[in-house]
């Protein structure tokens, strides 16, 4: 059976994006979020347009986001969210007790004050998981040309190349772009979204190590752990792993690690 350390979005799981500027805090609530019953997916965004990126490319039922970001704060984000045909729940996750009255302006579903309560938070989630209509007619079905999206079609000058999964080692996100890297040739920059493939692909030994960063864990030779800070090698590369990926990183090698017999 195909490893998978992803949380693969079912019907039921929510589709959660959370947005903060600090990369620490940004970590830890995805993490808090990968940890719930009630979610599916979770989506990380270090800013207001970045996040607006994710949402033209996938469907989201609940934004959890920071209020105080430079450009576009949170409360200016949410009352965007609040203009879209079907506008996710929104959920702020702030320092600061101050805005909870704006916030509540803006309807949102939930405040949350730093650092987060974990069983606070999975309480929402429950009451939006159960709030939340058993189908969305609006959410788009997978196109049958989509599929698992074993073979991606790359244009190029004058021809077009199939690139398929099992060429691929990782995949890193390049703004609204991925490159796919093979293990041998060129790499090829493709307008796919990374959650896309990360979904798409988890049954198939793929799984996110990072917030740009997606492997294919087979092609893992090598975890290093310095100072706090976790990197892979994936052939001559060597990869960062966020500290919310680690532990089910390590988990998976060790299984992997055939036995040594005596």
């Amino acid at each position: 059976m195909s490893p998978d350390l992803t949380a693969v979005p079912t019907p039921r799981g929510l589709r959660v994006l959370a947005v903060d500027d600090e990369a620490p805090a940004l970590d830890e609530l995805g993490f808090l979020l990968g940890r719930s019953p009630h979610v599916g997916h979770v989506a990380l965004a270090s800013d207001a347009t970045e996040a607006l990126r994710a949402l033209q490319d996938e469907a989201f039922d609940v934004v959890a986001l920071d209020i105080r970001m430079p450009g576009l704060d949170g409360l200016e984000l949410a009352r965007v969210l609040a203009r879209f045909a079907r506008p996710p729940a929104v959920v702020f996750v702030t320092a600061h007790e101050a805005y909870a009255v704006d916030a509540f302006a803006v309807d949102a579903a939930g405040y949350l004050l730093k650092p987060v309560d974990e069983d606070r938070l999975h309480a929402l989630l429950d009451r939006l998981a159960r709030q939340r209509p058993s189908a969305d007619p609006d959410r788009p079905s997978p196109t049958p040309e989509e599929g698992d999206l074993e073979t991606i079609a790359v244009d190029l000058p004058g021809r077009t190349v199939l690139v398929h999964r099992r060429e691929i080692a990782w995949v890193e996100a390049a703004g609204d772009y991925v490159r796919l890297h093979r293990r041998a040739g060129a790499g090829y920059l493709v307008r796919v979204p990374l959650g896309l493939l990360e979904e798409r692909w988890a049954p198939h030994g793929f799984a996110r190590i990072h917030r740009r960063f997606l492997v294919h864990l087979p092609d893992v030779t090598e975890l290093r752990v310095l100072d706090g800070h976790a990197t892979v090698l994936v052939g001559p590369t060597e990869l960062p792993v966020s500290r919310r990926h680690l532990r089910d990183l390590r988990e998976w090698l060790a299984r992997a690690a055939p036995r040594s017999h005596r």
